[in-house]
Order: structure tokens, then C-alpha cells, then sequence
């Protein structure tokens, strides 16, 4: 049976809950599928990237490199952002449908 692959935004995701919101690594690595050390080797190279290194490439990112990987994280907040404004008002319209019928 072959291991699940995961697309490297998910992957930054959950580094990105385990890093800056404390998530615990049994629940992420639950969350997703994966061992704990699978998810600790995606938290390390997460934090490595951050810091200016790919571990791929050995290489320190460039300025512009790590300008695209700022604007990425920032959209993706974006986008979360508006996807939990688009339920709100999902769901307030909805109670406010249903106040009025009444």
C-alpha cells in the first residue's frame, strides 16, 4: 500500500498550526494521516524555510524568494479569512430568513 502524498500547502498548514498555534504533533499527525515523525520532519523543514534555508537545495533563499513565500502565507490567511466571513454571513442571512417567516 503506498504512503498518502499531500500537496506542500496543506503540508505548510499544518507545520504553520504545530509552530505558531501550539497545536499538539499527535493531532496534527492524526489530522492528517501521517506519523509523528513525518509531520516533526515537515515542522523542522518549516522551520527552516523560515529561517532562510531549503533543505532541498541546501541554498539560502533569496530576498525575492522569501518576499513570494510571505505574500503566499499572507493570501492563504486571506483566503481563510474570507471563507469564515462568506459562512458567517451564510448563516446569519439564513437565522435572519428564518426570524422573518415567523
Amino acid at each position: 500500500m503506498s504512503q498518502p502524498t499531500f500537496k506542500p500547502e496543506l503540508k505548510r498548514e499544518v507545520a504553520h498550526l504545530v509552530i505558531e498555534q501550539n497545536y499538539p504533533f499527535r493531532q496534527g499527525s492524526e489530522a492528517m494521516g501521517v506519523s509523528i515523525i513525518a509531520l516533526r520532519d515537515g515542522v523542522r523543514r518549516s522551520m527552516s524555510e523560515k529561517r532562510g534555508q531549503t533543505i532541498s537545495q541546501g541554498k539560502t533563499m533569496t530576498a525575492d524568494q522569501q518576499r513570494i513565500q510571505e505574500l503566499e502565507a499572507k493570501l492563504r490567511k486571506v483566503e481563510r479569512e474570507k471563507d469564515i466571513l462568506k459562512k458567517a454571513s451564510s448563516l446569519l442571512m439564513s437565522e435572519f430568513l428564518n426570524t422573518s417567516r415567523e
